[in-house]
């Protein structure tokens, strides 16, 4: 299971697009053939922003500026209510972004026929990720799976589990991966991969020589946590409820909305934290600026989860994206297992 882990990203920055594997004029000309002021015009109308909507293609806020000036004069109407810095749709804009949606998907639908008359599958793939895998677990399956169809484009957005799950809900994505409960009728999920969240605590404190500790002691300690929302935070929580300690004996100093961000608070001194053992992999501090505790009689496993509307399994892309994923997990295991049996010398228990 290692070894999906090996993917790395710049710490606290969650990937937000995989680009695919040619320049970027090509890039937006394959992935969509609609007209290029609709395009902007659907970013500026999904992020009410001028400036993150000039991030999520790659232009300035000029030039996103320009082009939505330019798409109100060819209709001779108002698109965006801007005060201050809030923008907002006009009743002209609400009604263009509802056909500039059917446009875009016509569009791919297009892109995806043209490209399959010739034997290539092609298309967009929106996903969306809680941080923690979109930042240690995703970005090296989605390097595999994109070297086998190089002509997809791939978008990952990342927040905690309760965004994603709402993305899948309103249909910004396709596939969601989660790291607690979805607590939504209208998402269902699969387990993906089986993850740990462990205990952390700087290298000179108290706990950092000692093999475990009681989970008794853990209320008196300042405590850094994930927001509320995270699937991380419920899964910790959850399992301290079970061993009787109560949300609200815990003193939570800090709450945090990554996991970079919470193993830098305790380097720092600030308390000790629970992070996912796989962001834990790679991290060249362990050992020297903060290190794991065992606490005796609890280990907090849970799986990451593929998430996915209620009803039918995903179609398209999604689909193929999620076999492909859960293929992948399978082969690993396997192969595990084998190791471990191989390791196991005859007739002893297998651990």
């Amino acid at each position: 299971m290692g070894e999906l882990f090996e993917a790395s990203t710049r710490a606290g920055k969650p990937v937000k697009h995989i680009p695919p594997a040619v320049p970027f004029a090509t890039m937006f000309a394959m992935a969509s053939l609609e007209n290029f002021r609709l395009v902007v015009f659907r970013a500026v109308a999904a992020q009410l922003s001028f400036r993150k909507a000039a991030e999520e293609l790659y232009l300035t806020q000029p030039a996103v500026s320009l082009q939505i000036k330019a798409l109100e004069e060819d209709l001779g109407v108002q698109l965006f209510e801007r005060t201050g810095i809030r923008v907002s749709l006009t009743r002209a804009g609400e009604v263009l972004l509802r056909y500039a949606g059917q446009m875009h998907a016509l569009s791919v639908e297009a892109q995806a026929a043209v490209a399959a008359a010739v034997g290539e599958r092609s298309g967009e793939l929106s996903l969306g990720a809680s941080t923690t895998i979109a930042q240690y677990v995703l970005p090296r399956l989605l390097g595999e799976f994109r070297a086998q169809y190089p002509r997809i484009s791939i978008g990952l957005i990342s927040g905690n589990t309760e965004q994603i799950v709402h993305a899948l809900e309103k249909k910004q994505i396709a596939l969601g991966f989660i790291e607690g409960p979805a607590r939504s009728r209208l998402v269902r999920t699969e387990p993906f991969l089986l993850d740990e969240m462990v205990l952390i605590v700087p290298a000179a404190h108290e706990w950092a020589e000692r093999t475990s500790i009681p989970s008794s002691e853990i209320p008196r300690m300042p405590l850094v946590l994930r927001e509320n929302g995270s699937g991380s935070r419920h899964v910790v929580e959850q399992a301290l409820e079970d061993r009787g300690i109560r949300r609200a004996s815990l003193k939570v100093s800090m709450e945090l909305d990554s996991t970079e961000a919470i193993k830098s608070a305790v380097e720092a001194g600030l308390g000790v934290g629970f992070v996912s053992r796989c962001a834990l992999a790679k991290d060249s501090r362990l050992g020297s600026a903060f290190r794991t505790v065992a606490i005796q009689g609890l280990r907090i496993h849970r799986d990451l989860l593929i998430a996915s509307p209620a009803g039918p399994d995903p179609h398209g892309l999604a689909n193929e994206f999620r076999q492909f994923l859960l293929a992948r997990v399978a082969t690993t295991r396997s192969a595990t297992a084998r190791t471990r049996a191989a390791r196991t010398p005859a007739g002893a228990p297998d651990k």
